[in-house]
């Protein structure tokens, strides 16, 4: 009867399932720290009291700008074209 010693166990790095468990928490959280980077440093600026004109009331665009938008919905919801109407 011969007896058999186990191997030597190898330290953890040496087995490839632990790095396929611990390299998917990994991803996700280098992938979070990148997203926050692209959100910090592409944010919007702030909206002001001085962006405003006085009073709250905002500059009213030419009617004539909107015309075709105008044309286009209102031939999309009766499906007849409806002529612009001049100023």
């Amino acid at each position: 009867m011969s007896t058999q010693s186990p191997p030597d166990a190898a330290p953890w790095w040496h087995f490839g399932h632990v790095w396929l468990v611990v390299s998917g928490p990994l991803i996700v959280v280098l992938a979070s720290f990148f997203t926050f980077y692209l959100a910090y440093s592409g944010m919007d600026t702030l909206v002001t009291e001085a962006d405003f004109p006085p009073g709250g009331q905002r500059v009213q665009s030419q009617s004539s700008n909107l015309a075709p938008a105008m044309q286009a919905r209102n031939h999309a919801a009766t499906g007849v074209a409806a002529l612009p109407s001049k100023p």
